[in-house]
């Protein structure tokens, strides 16, 4: 059975208790939201290769340090970082580290900055130097099952039109969706109802509701949608190590459709389409 709430009184995560917010979550959310957009944008010169993951993390943990923001990861049930970055056949949580990033590579940075309590959750993907048109073709697919769920995400639609646009999309371009890991929503709390799965039929799941606030992620693989989590208790893998891409939004559902929180303000939410443009 699913609720819905005045955000206010919500304070912990509570299943099929679903949160409305007013102009003041919106407010909130656009100001976590585009610092966590700068931070990225400030990232697509310094993706190169050579470059460690662990200077990148650096960078963010300092970037947010003097703007006032914490990074939500750090500290995070043991998490021990400010970004999750998660390379080539790395489906997400991919740990920073000091081995360089090397040309060809494919690199997901996933940052979420608090801001005055507020939570602003995005990622996108980097291409590390000259990469493979097969990479570039999974790039492409990912952005466009983002932008086609985001589409569906109005009110009076299903949190399952969301998940059967990109399932659809995906599928039809011979890609698999993850399941193992989905969207979810957020606002004061980093992860909260409901969830938002990037597959599904439509007309199903929960209807969408102005003032509903929440993240659509989806983790698109070149191989099969299986995956496995290493020994280190987050780094989820490809089970058949081909490549896999993210990119992820938050957004806000209004009353005639919805808001996005993370819009890069440079133009650069997908780098690699930024450095192909004439």
């Amino acid at each position: 059975m699913t609720t819905y709430v005045e955000a206010a009184a919500k304070k912990k995560r509570m299943p099929g208790v679903i949160p409305l917010h007013g102009d003041e979550g919106f407010a909130g959310m656009h100001k976590a939201g585009a610092l966590t957009a700068e931070v990225l944008d400030l990232m697509v010169p310094m993706v190169e290769p050579g470059v460690p993951t662990a200077k990148l993390d650096r960078f963010v943990y300092e970037f947010a340090r003097d703007n006032g923001a914490t990074p939500a990861t750090l500290n995070y049930r043991g998490y021990r970082y400010s970004t999750c970055t998660s390379i080539n056949h790395v489906v997400c949580h991919g740990m920073p580290g000091e081995k360089p990033l090397r040309e060809g590579d494919i690199v997901n940075i996933d940052v979420t900055l608090i801001v005055d309590g507020w939570h602003g959750d995005s990622s996108r993907m980097y291409p590390v130097g000259e990469i493979s048109r097969k990479a570039e073709r999974l790039i492409e697919i990912t952005y466009e099952s983002l932008r086609l769920g985001i589409e569906a995400a109005v009110p009076g639609n299903t949190t399952g039109d969301i998940g059967a646009a990109i399932q659809r999309y995906a599928e039809g371009e011979r890609a698999s969706v993850v399941r193992d890991f989905v969207g979810h929503g957020l606002g004061r709390l980093f992860h909260d109802e409901p969830n938002i799965m990037h597959f599904g039929n439509p007309g199903t799941g929960v209807e969408l509701k102005p003032g509903m606030i929440f993240t659509i992620e989806p983790m698109i693989n070149l191989g099969r949608p299986q995956v496995k989590i290493l020994n280190d208790g987050w780094t989820a893998v490809a089970r058949d190590r081909t490549l896999s891409a993210q990119c992820e939004h938050s957004i806000g559902i209004t009353e005639t459709g919805n808001e996005i929180f993370t819009l890069s303000p440079r133009g650069l939410f997908n780098p690699l389409e930024a450095r192909n443009s004439p």
